[in-house]
């Protein structure tokens, strides 16, 4: 996979306040606000920075969480995962592998077969719909 590296100034200049602050800062949405939350459009979640490839409308599940919800990345290559601290808590941020963009987070307590429950923000994805 080829990195995408831009300065912030670039990444500010093509995305939304939203997505500029969620995805290069690491901010999150309000819960339940998300455009995707509620979404059932069969697709491809792409990341709304560098259009890789990150989950499928098959894993996405309704948590009740606020968020979108999945229980797999499309590739696991397509994420990164790494230890978060912040908010005096230690929780797993997933990241977009190839342009480190903040998507959410990954929690275990989802669905089987995987367990896991990939916690993330709207505004960082960028639904491709399945054609018909």
């Amino acid at each position: 996979m080829d990195k995408l590296d831009k300065p912030l100034e670039a990444w500010r200049a093509e995305l939304s306040d939203e997505q500029f602050r969620i995805c290069r800062l690491g901010a999150t949405e309000r819960p339940f606000t998300g455009r995707y939350n509620d979404t059932k459009t069969p697709g491809t979640y792409k990341c709304v920075c560098c259009g890789e490839p990150l989950f499928d409308s098959s894993s996405k599940f309704d948590s009740g969480c606020g968020w979108p919800s999945y229980s797999a990345p499309i590739n696991e290559a397509a994420i990164t995962e790494l230890d978060d601290f912040s908010h005096g808590m230690h929780r797993i941020e997933v990241r977009c592998a190839r342009c480190e963009a903040h998507l959410g987070h990954v929690f275990p307590d989802g669905p089987p077969p995987t367990g896991l429950r990939y916690c993330i923000n709207s505004a960082s994805l960028e639904l491709q719909p399945r054609e018909a």
